[in-house]
C-alpha cells in the first residue's frame, strides 16, 4: 500500500498544509526551474513522535537562520486526524527530542539556551500538551541526552557526561587553572562533526524523580536533584524502561579500546534505586535498536537490530531482526536469516532533517514487530509476523521513510517520507487498514513553484553480467532524441544506496541542463549480503565498471553525449571518481569531494579505525602493496581529466591529507588543471548539514567546473596558470 491518498481528500489536506506552511500553489504555466537557493527556504521535519493515545504529533521542525549560517529548531504540533494545520509548539531556537509522558498529558524535550548568541549544552525541559510555559528541569554541566519516561511517568532517565568534578565546580569561581593539554591514549580519539573525544567523561545513565504537580505541568520544582546510576569508564546510551519501571535498560560496548575486536555492543539494566549494571542481552556482535515486549508484569522479550559477527572479517555487514529474553542467559535467535536485504536500513540522500534527528524504531504489535526495511532502492515500514517469520509491508512504492513512531497500541503511526519530488511530508498511517492521511506538507507551497521531475529508473547488465539499478535525473524541458552532458554522480559509504528520495543536488543540476546518472554499483546495501560485500578487498575495482557500464548505456539510448561527459562524487564516491579517472580519459572534467586518494595516509589519520582485516587485509606496514595498488595517487601519472577537489577543513572522516590534498600537490606538478575548494569549519558532512550558504557555494562550484569544461561556459572563473 503505497502512502497515497484520494485525490479530492489529498487536495482538501493539500490546503491544510498550504495554510500551514504559508502560499498558494502556483499554475504550471508560471512554475521555474529550482535553485541552488532555494535550500534556504526548505523546511524539514525531523523526530517525529505520535501521542500515546494517537490524536496529536508532535515533530521538529528545522529551518534556515535569519543568517543563512546555521539551522534553528522547535517542536509543532498537529492533530492525527488532519482537522487543523500544524502549529508551533514551542519557541526554539535550539529544541528537540520531545517525548510524550505516558499519559499524553505532558512533553518532556531537550533546549539549547542561548549565550552570547550561541547554544548552551541542552537541558531538559517539561511543557504542558495543552500548551503553556516550557520550565527547566536541570541544570547540569555538558548538558544532557534525550529523555524517556518511566511507564507510570514518575521519572525521567537520560545521559549526561558530567563527572563529580563537574559538579563540585558548578556555580564556583575556580581560581585553578584547567589544562587544555589532551593526553590521547586510545586509538579511536577524535570523530567527525563531534571533534576530540574525552574518555574521562563516558555517558552514563542518570535519572530525575517527578512529583505529580510536576508531572502535571505544576509549577513546583522536582523534590529530587538529578540522580547518576551509572559509574565506570564506558559509555551508555540507548535508554528505555523495563515494563514494570523498576530498571532502565541501555546500550554499551564495554571494550576500553574497541578497535581492537569486532564490534560488540551488549544490552544492560540498572535499577531505578541505583547499583550495579547487570547484562541482560549479548550476541557476538552489536545490538543495536532495540525494544521490550510492552505489557504489565513484562514477558522479558526483547527485539533488537543487529548481526553476529561473521568467522571471517566482511566490510558489509546486513543487519538482521533477532529476539532474545532478558536475564543475560538465553540465547537470542535470529529471525530473518532468510531475509537478503536490510532491516533498519536506508536510502543515502542530501535532504535529511540537518539537525532534529530521525526515528526508525521496532515496535510490538500484537504478534507481530513493525520496523524499517529497505529494498533495491526503495524503504518502507514492514509488519514482520513473530509467528510466520515473513514480513509483510506496511507501506509501499517509490519512496523513502525516513522515520516513524506508533501509538501505544501500534495502531496508528506517524510517518515522515521522502520521494523524488518530496522532501519530507508527514503523515498519518493506519496499520490495521493501510490508509493515510497528510498531516503537514511544509514545503508545499515552495514546491509548487517549482517544475521538478521525476527520475527514471532503469537497469543494465555490468561486464560479468550482473545486474544493476540505476536512476536517471532530466532536465525539466528533456526532449527525447536529443543527446546530452551528463554527470555520473557516486555514492559513498561504499556500502549506501542511491534510492527513490528527493534529492536536491540532481534536480538542481537538471535544472542546470545535465542528465544525472546515479547508479548502485556493486557495494551497495538494500541489494542482498553477497552484492554488498563483493568489493572487500577490492574498492574500487569492479564496481567502477558497474559505472563505466551506465555510462555506456546512456550512450546507447542515445541519451548521453559521449563528448561532454563528467564524474562527481563524495566520501567512498570521491574514492571512485580519484579512481575513474585514473582508468579513463572519456570524462572531460571531475569533481571528487571529501575524498581519498592514498589509503595508508588515511588509515593512520581517520577518525576510526581499520584494526580489523575488513577493508584491507592488514596494516600498510604489513600490506604495503595493498594501499598502494587500490590508492589513485599511485596512478596520479595517468591522470589528463581537469580536476576539481572539494574539502571540508574540520572533515575527520576524510583529512583533506589524504584526499584532496596530496592530490592536488601530484597533479599541480603535472599541469594538469586542477583546483581544491576548501570550506572553512565544514565536517564530512557539508553536503547534507553544513552551513547553508556553504551548501549553496558547494553546489554552485560544482556545478561551474561542468559548465567550463563540459558546456564552454561558467559563472566562476577559475585560475588556472
Amino acid at each position: 500500500m503505497t502512502l497515497a491518498l484520494p485525490r479530492a481528500r489529498a487536495l482538501a489536506l493539500l490546503a491544510l498544509a498550504l495554510a500551514a506552511g504559508g502560499g498558494r500553489p502556483t499554475r504550471a504555466a508560471d512554475r521555474r526551474f529550482i535553485s541552488d537557493t532555494d535550500v534556504f527556504r526548505f523546511v524539514w521535519v525531523a523526530d517525529p513522535r505520535i501521542s500515546p493515545d494517537g490524536t496529536q504529533v508532535a515533530f521538529v521542525r528545522v529551518t534556515v537562520d535569519a543568517k543563512k549560517e546555521g539551522y534553528d529548531t522547535a517542536i509543532w504540533m498537529v492533530p492525527a486526524d488532519g482537522s487543523a494545520p500544524a502549529r508551533a509548539f514551542t519557541a526554539g531556537p535550539h529544541d528537540s527530542a520531545p517525548r510524550w509522558s505516558p499519559d499524553g498529558r505532558t512533553i518532556a524535550f531537550l533546549r539549547a539556551a542561548l549565550k552570547e548568541g550561541k547554544p548552551e549544552p541542552p537541558q531538559l525541559h517539561l511543557i504542558p500538551a495543552r500548551g503553556g510555559e516550557a520550565r527547566a528541569l536541570t541544570d547540569l554541566p555538558r548538558g544532557v541526552g534525550a529523555p524517556a519516561w518511566a511507564p507510570d511517568g514518575s521519572a525521567l532517565a537520560f545521559t549526561c557526561e558530567a563527572t563529580d568534578k563537574d559538579l563540585e565546580k558548578k556555580g564556583k569561581k575556580d581560581e585553578e587553572r584547567e589544562s587544555d593539554v589532551r593526553v590521547i591514549t586510545r586509538s579511536v580519539y577524535r570523530f567527525d562533526g563531534a571533534g576530540y573525544l574525552d574518555p574521562t567523561r563516558p555517558g552514563h545513565v542518570w535519572v530525575l524523580d517527578l512529583t505529580p504537580d510536576v508531572r502535571a505541568g505544576g509549577e513546583a520544582a522536582p523534590e529530587a536533584q538529578p540522580r547518576q546510576l551509572t559509574r565506570g569508564a564506558f559509555d551508555e546510551d540507548g535508554l528505555s524502561w523495563s515494563p514494570d519501571g523498576a530498571r532502565v535498560f541501555f546500550a554499551t560496548q564495554r571494550a576500553k579500546d574497541p578497535a581492537y575486536a569486532p564490534p560488540d555492543t551488549d544490552l544492560y539494566s540498572v535499577a531505578r534505586a541505583g547499583g550495579e549494571a547487570r547484562l541482560e542481552v549479548s550476541i557476538d556482535g552489536p545490538i543495536n535498536d532495540y525494544a521490550l515486549e510492552p505489557g504489565p508484569g513484562g514477558s522479558g522479550r526483547v527485539a533488537f537490530v543487529g548481526y553476529e559477527n561473521p568467522k571471517a572479517a566482511r566490510s558489509y555487514d546486513q543487519e538482521d531482526l533477532f529476539v532474545g529474553r532478558t536475564g543475560g542467559k538465553d540465547a537470542a535467535a535470529n529471525l530473518t536469516t532468510a531475509y537478503d536485504s536490510d532491516v533498519d536500513g536506508a536510502i543515502i540522500g542530501d535532504q535529511r532533517a540537518p539537525r532534529g534527528g530521525l526515528f526508525t524504531p521496532l515496535v510490538w504489535s500484537r504478534g507481530s514487530l513493525l520496523v524499517k526495511t529497505a529494498e533495491r532502492g526503495r524503504g518502507a515500514i514492514s509488519r514482520f509476523d513473530l509467528a510466520r517469520k515473513a514480513f509483510t509491508p506496511l507501506t509501499t512504492g517509490d519512496q523513502e521513510v525516513l522515520g516513524f513512531s506508533a501509538s501505544t497500541d501500534g495502531a496508528a503511526l506517524a510517518v515522515l517520507v521522502s520521494t523524488p519530488t518530496v522532501l519530507n511530508d508527514l503523515l498519518l498511517l493506519d496499520a490495521a487498514s493501510g490508509r493515510t492521511r497528510v498531516l503537514y506538507r511544509p514545503n508545499a507551497a515552495l514546491f509548487s513553484e517549482l517544475t521538478l521531475t521525476e527520475p527514471e529508473e532503469i537497469e543494465y547488465a555490468s561486464f560479468d553480467g550482473k545486474r544493476i539499478q540505476a536512476w536517471i535525473q532530466k532536465p525539466p524541458n528533456y526532449a527525447p532524441g536529443q543527446r546530452y552532458p551528463v554527470i555520473l554522480n557516486i555514492h559513498g559509504g561504499p556500502h549506501a544506496a542511491y534510492g527513490w528520495l528527493f534529492m536536491h543536488e540532481f534536480q538542481w543540476m537538471a535544472a542546470k541542463g545535465y542528465v544525472v546518472l546515479y547508479p548502485n554499483p556493486r557495494g551497495s546495501t538494500t541489494y542482498g549480503q553477497e552484492f554488498g560485500n563483493v568489493i572487500q578487498y577490492h574498492y574500487p575495482g569492479d564496481d567502477y565498471r558497474d559505472l563505466m557500464a551506465g555510462v555506456d548505456e546512456l550512450v546507447k539510448r542515445g541519451i548521453a553525449d559521449p563528448d561532454h561527459l563528467g564524474v562527481t562524487g563524495g566520501s567512498g564516491g570521491g574514492v571512485l571518481t580519484n579512481w575513474t579517472i585514473t582508468q579513463t580519459d572519456r570524462f572531460k572534467a571531475a569533481v571528487s569531494q571529501r575524498s581519498i586518494s592514498d589509503w595508508a595516509n588515511w588509515w593512520y589519520t581517520a577518525d576510526f579505525t581499520q584494526y580489523q582485516p575488513e577493508w584491507f587485509r592488514g596494516a600498510p606496514f604489513e600490506v604495503p602493496q595493498e594501499y598502494a595498488e587500490r590508492s589513485p595517487l599511485t596512478l596520479a601519472a595517468r591522470i589528463k581529466t581537469p580536476l576539481m577537489l572539494i574539502e571540508g577543513e574540520a572533515d575527520m572522516r576524510t583529512p583533506s591529507t589524504a584526499g584532496g590534498e596530496p592530490l592536488f600537490r601530484a597533479l599541480k606538478y603535472r599541469k594538469v588543471p586542477t583546483v581544491m575548494v576548501k570550506f572553512p569549519g565544514e565536517t564530512h558532512n557539508l553536503s547534507r548539514t553544513g552551513g547553508p550558504w556553504h551548501r549553496v557555494e558547494r553546489l554552485r562550484h560544482i556545478v561551474a567546473w561542468f559548465d567550463h569544461y563540459l558546456v564552454g561556459k561558467s559563472s566562476i572563473e577559475y585560475d588556472l596558470e
